[in-house]
C-alpha cells in the first residue's frame, strides 16, 4: 500500500497508557540505544570546535520550512529572479564541519544510518548537540553549510549547478501550514511566491518527463476532545510540495555531477515495465478511475486523492510498479542502471545529513568534484559499503514506523470490535485483501474469498489487539 508519513502525537500515549510498548517495540527492531561516552566526547568537542569554511555568505536571507517543533534543519533556501529565470540558493546543513572521519562517533553514525521517529521520543541519528544545536540551520546562527547555487532557465530546467562550502545564517523558521496560510491569504514574503512560481515550473517538467509523485498523505493518530484515540489522513499541502521540488532539484544536480565525475552514490529505481503499466491501467478503469489513451502512468498517479477509496485502492496496485529502490555506488565508471524511474531522471539523497548517514558522502563527493579536487579518501572509501548500511537500516526504520501505526490503530479500534464499518476493497486476492475504511482512516486485512476490489463492503471488526500490533477484518 501507499507508504503514509505517520504522526503519533504523546497524546495518545497519555489516553493508552502502557498500552503501546515502544520500548519493547526498539529492542525488538533492535534500535540503537544510548551513544558511547567515546562518541558524545567527540560530538561535543566537535560542536564546540567545528571547521568553518573560508566563504562567508550570511549576506543571504535564508529561511527554512520544516514541521512545528522541528529541531533537526538540514535545509535553508534563498530564491532569486534573474534575467533569464531563477536562482536557487540551498544552503545544507555541512555534517562533515563536525564529525571526524574514522572516529568513535563516525563509526556509530554508520550503525545508526537514518534517524527513527516515535511518539515518546526520537532515535536520532547525530547527537542533539549536533543534531539539534551546533549543526542544525537554526534560525539567526551562523552555521557551516554546503551552499548550492542551482541556476534554472525562465521554463524552470537546470542551466547551471555549483556547490561549495560557506557560513550562512538563516532568518526566518517557517512551517508549512504557516506558508500555505500566507500564501493562500495573499501575503506572503516574496521568497515564498518565488517557491511556489518555481515549484510550479518544476512539477510541469516533472509532469514531461512522466515522473510519478505518489500522493502520500498524513496519518495522524491523535485523541479527540473526550480522550478517545482517533486516526485521521492529511492530505500534503501544496507548498510542501513545491519545496520538495527544491530537494529533488538538488538530488538531480548533484547526480549530474558524479555521473560526470564518474564517481558516487546515487539513489536508483528500475523503470516499469510495458505489461505491468498496462495491467495497471486495466484496473484504473475497472475501479472507474480515468485514464483516457495516450495519458501516462506518471500523470495519473500522480493526479489520484489517497482519501477517495477508489483512488487509494489504484495507489495500492501502482506501488508495486515503484519496486526496488535502492542505492548505486560507483567509481570509475557510471552504472548501467543510473535512473531514479519515479523522478524518471538520474538522482541523489544529498539534502537530509542530519537524518540520513548517506547524504554526508554524496555532498563530499559533489564539493570536490564542483571544484575539480579529488575526492577525500574517507567519503570514497566508504561509498561501496554505503548501499548496503543504508538498506538495512532503511528497513529498520520502515518496519519501526509501520510497527507503530500497526499498534496505534489497534488502540483506536479495541473498544470496537464486533461493530461494523463501511469499507472499500483497496487489494483483493484468493483468500482475502485489504479495506479502507470510509471512517476511521484504517487499512486493514479483511477475510473474505474474490473480494471486489473497488467495490464498497460492509465489514466487521474481528481482531484490534495493541500487544500484537493486530487488526483484522471480516465481510459482514
Amino acid at each position: 500500500m501507499p507508504s503514509l508519513r505517520v504522526v503519533v502525537t504523546p497524546a495518545l500515549l497519555d489516553a493508552a497508557p502502557g498500552v503501546l510498548d515502544l520500548d519493547g517495540l526498539r529492542a525488538e527492531l533492535d534500535a540503537p540505544g544510548p551513544f558511547s561516552a567515546e562518541a558524545l566526547a567527540e560530538a561535543e568537542r566537535g560542536a564546540g570546535a567545528p571547521r568553518l569554511p573560508e566563504l562567508d555568505r550570511t549576506d543571504l536571507p535564508m529561511l527554512t520550512i520544516d514541521p512545528p517543533g522541528s529541531m533537526d534543519l538540514d535545509q535553508a533556501l534563498h530564491l532569486e529572479r534573474t534575467d533569464g529565470g531563477f536562482r536557487v540558493w540551498y544552503a545544507i546543513a555541512d555534517v562533515a564541519a563536525f564529525v571526524t572521519a574514522g572516529g568513535a562517533l563516525d563509526a556509530e553514525l554508520s550503525s545508526r544510518g537514518v534517524t527513527l521517529y516515535a511518539p515518546d521520543e526520537r532515535v536520532p541519528l547525530h547527537p542533539p548537540v549536533l543534531g539539534e544545536s551546533a549543526a542544525s540551520l537554526l534560525p539567526d546562527q551562523d552555521r557551516p553549510a554546503l551552499l548550492w547555487r542551482l541556476d534554472l532557465d525562465a521554463e524552470g530546467r537546470l542551466a547551471g549547478t555549483d556547490v561549495r562550502r560557506a557560513l550562512v545564517r538563516s532568518r526566518k523558521r517557517l512551517d508549512y501550514e504557516g506558508v500555505q496560510a500566507e500564501l493562500d491569504a495573499g501575503t506572503a514574503d516574496p521568497v515564498l511566491l518565488l517557491l511556489q512560481e518555481i515549484g510550479s515550473l518544476r512539477q510541469a517538467r516533472a509532469r514531461e518527463r512522466d515522473a510519478v509523485d505518489l500522493p502520500t498523505p498524513e496519518q495522524e493518530v491523535a485523541v479527540d476532545a473526550s480522550g478517545r484515540p482517533t486516526l485521521t489522513l492529511r492530505a500534503q499541502l501544496p507548498c510542501e510540495g513545491w519545496n520538495a521540488q527544491i530537494s529533488l532539484l538538488t538530488g538531480t544536480a548533484a547526480a549530474e555531477l558524479m555521473l560526470a565525475g564518474q564517481v558516487g552514490l546515487l539513489r536508483t529505481m528500475p523503470p516499469a515495465d510495458a505489461e505491468s503499466v498496462a495491467s495497471l491501467r486495466r484496473s484504473a478503469l475497472a475501479l472507474g478511475v480515468a485514464w483516457e489513451d495516450g495519458q501516462s502512468y506518471g500523470d495519473v498517479v500522480s493526479a489520484l486523492d489517497a482519501s477517495v477509496p477508489e483512488h487509494a485502492a489504484l495507489l495500492t496496485l501502482a506501488t508495486r510498479l515503484l519496486r526496488g529502490a535502492g542505492y548505486t555506488a560507483f567509481d570509475g565508471s557510471v552504472p548501467e542502471q543510473p535512473l531514479h524511474s519515479a523522478v524518471a531522471l538520474p538522482y541523489a539523497h544529498c539534502t537530509a545529513p542530519l537524518r540520513r548517514l548517506a547524504d554526508r558522502h554524496v555532498g563530499e563527493v559533489c564539493l570536490a568534484l564542483a571544484a575539480g579536487r579529488p575526492v577525500p579518501d574517507w567519503a570514497r572509501s566508504a561509498l561501496p559499503g554505503l548501499p548496503d548500511v543504508m538498506a538495512g537500516t532503511t528497513r529498520r526504520a520502515n518496519a519501526f514506523e509501520r510497527a507503530v501505526v500497526d499498534a496505534a490503530e489497534a488502540v483506536v479500534l479495541a473498544p470496537r470490535v464486533g461493530e461494523q464499518f463501511d469499507a472499500v476493497v483497496v487489494e483483493s486476492g484468493p483468500k482475502g485483501g485489504v479495506v479502507q475504511l470510509r471512517e476511521p482512516a484504517v487499512r486493514a486485512k479483511c477475510e473474505g474469498a474474490a473480494l471486489p476490489l473497488g467495490h464498497e463492503v460492509r465489514v466487521v471488526l474481528a481482531v484490534a489487539d495493541p500487544a500484537a500490533r493486530s487488526v483484522a477484518f471480516r465481510l459482514a
